[in-house]
């Protein structure tokens, strides 16, 4: 289980939003407590149409909160959600253990290099264009064999580099329109070919929201009902906001499995 902990003003659900090292930590205590295996920080919003800020400030948000939730919670394992290498390796540096890159090193070509040298395991995203342009760029003929074969191609470039610990994550909503995603919700099983772990990430998102007409705020019952069918479909991590409804979910995905 990945809880969120959102290090800006401006993500796509204001509930997650933690913008002082108080509130962060009284979070990341929330979330290990509920049962939250990792916390995903990022201090830069991938929010569709999101406003660009400087590398400069994405550390200044992010690197004192890494620090003191190093410091009051060693036994929690700190992912870091940026497409930047440059704070990637500051956040490894301050104590931090994996990269949650969205752009899969698209946005920045010293990134697969930089969690090469800095032996992180790395999560792998899918997305075309960035927070601004990605939204344009939701086309596709045939979405599963594009998000599989840019899977194929980008690990391999990894491996090339001599990074082994990689986690794929399709995106959902990332470059995609709702039925983007549910086909590839629906196709999830089949990413088991890779042989890597399959991260989802769908909490309270759009693919949601649409659905059942509703905003960010009144989506956390989809999303679980969306989180039990990742589960049935091969999902090794679940990246939410709401851990302890998630980790319930799991629980009950377990024991049915368990029969």
């Amino acid at each position: 289980m990945m809880g969120i902990i959102n290090l800006t003003p401006d993500s796509f659900y204001t509930g997650s939003r933690q913008t002082s090292v108080d509130d962060a930590l009284q979070q990341a205590k929330k979330m290990l407590n509920d049962g939250a295996t990792f916390l995903d920080l990022g201090a830069y919003s991938t929010r569709p149409g999101a406003d660009e800020i400087s590398v400069e400030e994405e550390m200044v948000r992010l690197l004192p909160i890494v620090e003191v939730i190093v410091k009051r919670f060693p036994q929690a394992i700190l992912s870091i959600d940026t497409f930047r290498a440059q704070v990637a390796e500051a956040a490894i540096n301050s104590g931090a253990h994996i990269i949650n890159d969205v752009s899969g090193g698209q946005l920045d070509e010293e990134m697969f290099a930089t969690v090469a040298k800095l032996n992180v395991p790395y999560i792998l995203m899918h997305m075309k264009g960035n927070p601004k342009t990605m939204n344009s760029l939701a086309q596709y003929d045939d979405v599963f064999g594009e998000v599989l074969d840019y899977f194929v191609d980008r690990h391999h470039q990894l491996r090339q580099l001599g990074v082994n610990d990689v986690i794929i994550d399709p995106g959902f909503g990332f470059a995609k329109k709702p039925e983007h995603s549910y086909e590839l919700m629906n196709r999830l099983q089949e990413f088991e070919r890779l042989g890597l772990p399959i991260l989802v990430g769908v909490s309270r998102k759009k693919m949601i929201q649409n659905i059942l007409g509703v905003d960010s705020a009144d989506a956390l019952n989809g999303t679980t009902a969306l989180n039990a069918i990742a589960l049935a479909k091969g999902a090794s991590i679940l990246r939410v906001h709401d851990v302890k409804e998630a980790v319930e979910a799991v629980k009950i995905w377990e024991a049915v499995n368990n029969q």
